[in-house]
């Protein structure tokens, strides 16, 4: 600790980023400081009272830091490190996926869909939206009022009559010109322009359109339009938030309890509630509650720009995020922290999601630690025992083995750490050497990487699976992990399992009713549906790519060039020479090929 203090010294009076290492050279805690010296200083002082920092504290073996110029930048390094060393005091608001958004293309007659990942250029988006449900109910929305394709490009190239969207009145047909170019470009500015909350000025055009149409006594276009105003009034009176002043913002809550946090965030685009979204961080809060606000806006609009308002009851740095914001190249932002009216009307509502949401939250983590209670004294286990690997083989007739590895840990199964391995060194259907395969590529590798080991592996299988499992470690060299057989029992009942410890009893005949046994049905279960969902994935590619690469003169790229083209393999099937001509890299000779090879 002399030491450290020592070190600290050291430190300058400058912003930057500080980081905390154990014995193991692990990094444990990242932190950012407007003064180097000053904060660090800060964790070795007498009056320190938080438990959690106190056990941090007691595991530091060096400091190390690296100077910025503002405490700004030191904020953005700081999300870059802790989403590379992920350290185990760190607030971390984990988000899985990235939102989705509303996309409208640039094509000559635009198309509508949903999106989620990387954006282009070309193309128009419009959110994010909270959740793929709110995107796809939006698409209805505007199918229904302004009538845009959604169709893939694939399909649109090679319609030869109108589909059902048509038919049901979605779409005005544009794929055989049942609407000019000029007029199909106007529905979807005006859908554009009715997703930015413009819906005046929409209903405004939509009301003149109507009247020249009326005018020239082209009443069927002109009932068109009316039937497209009633439809926008109607959505406005279901969606609009007329009491809240802002078209555009995220209104962001904050609640505590029992040592756990929930943030809420409420969307509002175009002036229409989207939808809300709550977080927990990954780990529980003491004395960083009263940062936590901009802790979340830094690693929440880290790689996604902020609407033009947020609105927080919460003090928030406005210098610092403003700054933030500004290195981040994002638009400017007005931060709302005095809440009046409909605003404040619109955080209690915030609350009270984040509240349920938090309430929720918390008994489900209860019953989690109930279940792993259980399971621990049905295996009789210690207290500490967390960690669960769970392996399943998938096949068919020894066709595309395929094995799964998911992962339970933090009372919760954690999917990103789930593994498949193609398995291809054994005699098709032998799953003795499948299962000798997975366990020997997975551990090995764990062995040399120094990597996380299970506390209990669950194999899915009897004696013989488990037998397999147990010379494996053995020769590995790993001792400590206790191996569980889960057999399915004669009957291959859900509830009949007959569990096979290794080197203790075989339990059968075990309560429905009991809650580890239910912990380990459920880890079973989602091990064989990772591997199932693998092994067809790896069958259904052999397959696709064996009938036409077969082909010759047909590689992976023409293969692709072909399915894209038109939409699948049945595509291709169908059809003609003349059709397939058309395909970039096809000519004529190798078009014939393929059109014998299908017939």
């Amino acid at each position: 600790m002399n030491d450290l203090k020592l070190i600290i010294k050291n430190f300058p009076n400058l912003p930057g980023v500080y980081r905390m290492i154990n014995i193991k050279k692990e990094v444990i805690y990242i932190g950012k400081a407007k003064d180097l010296k000053k904060r660090v200083s800060s964790y070795f002082g007498k009056t320190q009272t938080s438990p959690r920092t106190k056990l941090m504290v007691g595991n530091i073996n060096s400091i190390e830091f690296t100077m910025t110029n503002t405490e700004a930048e030191a904020l953005i390094l700081e999300n870059n490190l802790i989403k590379k060393f992920m350290p185990r005091y760190n607030v971390i608001f984990r988000d899985d996926k990235s939102y989705p958004y509303l996309s409208i293309s640039n094509d000559k007659f635009p198309r509508m869909r949903f999106h989620r990942g990387k954006q282009k250029k070309e193309s128009k988006y419009f959110g994010p939206f909270p959740n793929s449900g709110a995107v796809r109910e939006s698409i209805k929305l505007l199918q229904k009022v302004f009538m845009l394709r959604t169709c893939e490009n694939s399909v649109f190239n090679n319609r030869t009559r109108p589909c059902l969207e048509y038919q049901i009145k979605r779409c005005t047909g544009p794929c055989v010109n049942l609407i000019s170019e000029k007029d199909y470009k106007k529905d979807t500015e005006q859908a554009a322009l009715f997703l930015k909350g413009k819906d005046s000025a929409v209903v405004g055009d939509l009301t003149k359109r109507m009247n020249e149409h009326s005018e020239k006594f082209n009443y069927e276009r002109a009932a068109i339009f009316r039937d497209r105003i009633q439809s926008l009034r109607q959505i406005r009176l279901k969606q609009s938030v007329s009491d809240f002043s802002e078209k555009d913002a995220d209104i962001i809550s904050f609640v505590s309890s029992l040592g756990q946090v929930c943030v809420n965030v409420v969307m509002i685009r175009g002036g229409r509630h989207l939808g809300d979204k709550s977080f927990f961080p990954k780990n529980n809060i003491t004395t960083e509650e009263k940062n936590i606000i901009e802790i979340f806006i830094s690693q929440y609009y880290d790689q996604k720009p902020p609407p033009p308002v947020l609105v927080s009851e919460e003090t928030i740095n406005r210098d610092l995020i403003n700054d933030f914001f500004e290195l981040k190249n994002y638009p400017a932002v007005k931060i709302i922290t005095k809440l009046r009216a409909d605003k404040r009307m619109w955080m209690i509502m915030a609350k009270k999601n984040a509240s349920e949401a938090l309430k929720q939250k918390n008994s489900q983590h209860a019953s989690q630690l109930k279940r792993l209670e259980s399971f621990r004294d049905l295996l009789n286990v210690s207290d500490d025992t967390n960690r669960i690997e769970c392996f399943d083989i998938s096949h068919t007739m020894g066709e595309g083995t395929v094995a799964s590895c998911v992962v339970y840990d933090k009372n919760s199964l954690q999917n990103k750490e789930y593994r498949r391995y193609n398995i291809k060194d054994i005699t098709p259907g032998d799953d003795y050497g499948a299962m000798k395969e997975v366990l020997e590529r997975r551990y090995e590798k764990i062995i040399a990487t120094d990597g996380l080991k299970p506390d209990v592996i669950l194999i899915d299988g009897g004696k013989g699976q488990l037998g397999v499992a147990m010379r494996i470690m053995e020769n590995l060299g790993i001792v400590d992990i206790l191996l569980v057989g889960v057999s399915k029992g004669p009957a291959r009942k859900a509830g009949q399992e007959k569990l096979y410890i290794a080197g203790g009893p075989v339990l059968e005949n075990i309560d429905s009713g009991n809650l580890g046994f239910h912990l380990i049905q459920q880890i079973r279960d989602e091990a064989h549906r990772f591997a199932i969902a693998g092994h067809r994935a790896r069958r259904s590619k052999a397959r696709l790519t064996s009938s036409i690469e077969s082909v010759e003169g047909v590689g992976s790229n023409k293969r692709k060039s072909l399915l894209v083209y038109f939409g699948g393999l049945d595509g291709v099937k169908n059809a003609s020479v003349e059709e397939l001509i058309m395909v970039a890299g096809i000519n004529t000779n190798l078009a014939e090929k393929i059109h014998n090879f299908f017939h």
